[in-house]
């Protein structure tokens, strides 16, 4: 089995009295994507925030290559290799698809001295920024406004924000909120494409989507892990089924 990337152990975070995660441990490979699953109210944002560090856990241990990055910020957390998309869209609407990327990549390599150099001398970030659109199936929409592109696009674009910091990690926030099935199918194909390279979670609602590329999958009730394993695994789980996916889910094949 791969080195983990990216490793939590004992995870827990109450808000008062409510433990919104309870002893969560959670592993991230290079070439897997892991899937982290549960109803609403499950606490898989409570999860994907304390890993990204946009909230601090009440115990527990974050590691990134062995490193205890547990009281790292979430922007330290971004300059070591950790990477977050939202469930709303975050990008920069008025600039181009370019100048996002660019901005992003410029977080990598900061050069505050340099105030008054034009940003477009800059060529490696430059070069960062363009092979991050890319890879994110975007190179043909760089000077496009981000405002003025589609949907699916904007979430296309977040990633390659992402990938524009260099980051070896992804911590994906239902990437395919809001999409039609063909925006959906395109961004599953960049998903099997990004975890060749990458260690990537993935917070889901849209089952045929985890389920087509997902290598491990997690699946949370009540703030605790309830089940983790392959596909097949988490499929066949009648526990899973009753707690999440529905008491019907085996008569509901196409769909789990």
């Amino acid at each position: 089995m791969a080195e983990p990337v990216l490793e939590a152990t004992g995870l827990t975070r109450h808000f008062g009295g409510l433990a919104a995660n309870l002893d969560v441990h959670l592993s991230l490979e290079t070439g897997v994507l892991h899937a982290l699953l549960g109803p609403n109210g499950a606490g898989k944002s409570t999860c994907i925030n304390m890993l990204s560090g946009d909230l601090p856990p009440t115990r527990g241990t974050i590691r990134y290559r062995g490193r205890d990055i547990t009281r790292l910020t979430a922007h330290q957390r971004s300059r070591v290799g950790i990477g977050r998309s939202y469930q709303r869209t975050n990008i920069f609407a008025q600039f181009t698809a370019l100048e996002n990327c660019r901005l992003a990549a410029q977080s990598r390599n900061q050069r505050p001295w340099r105030i008054f150099t034009d940003a477009l001398r800059f060529t490696d970030t430059l070069e960062r920024a363009r092979a991050a659109l890319v890879e994110a199936g975007l190179g043909a929409r760089e000077n496009v406004i981000a405002g003025t592109l589609s949907h699916g696009e904007q979430r296309q674009l977040e990633i390659a924000m992402v990938l524009a910091t260099d980051a070896q990690v992804l911590l994906l926030d239902e990437p395919l909120a809001g999409m039609g099935s063909d925006e959906s199918a395109q961004m599953v194909d960049l998903l099997k494409r990004l975890k060749q390279s990458r260690a990537i979670l993935l917070v889901e609602h849209d089952m045929d989507a985890v389920f087509a590329v997902a290598d491990r999958i997690t699946v949370m009730v009540n703030g605790v892990v309830l089940e983790s394993g392959p596909p097949e695994q988490i499929r066949a789980s009648r526990e899973v089924q009753e707690a999440y996916l529905g008491e019907n889910a085996e008569e509901e094949g196409a769909h789990v």
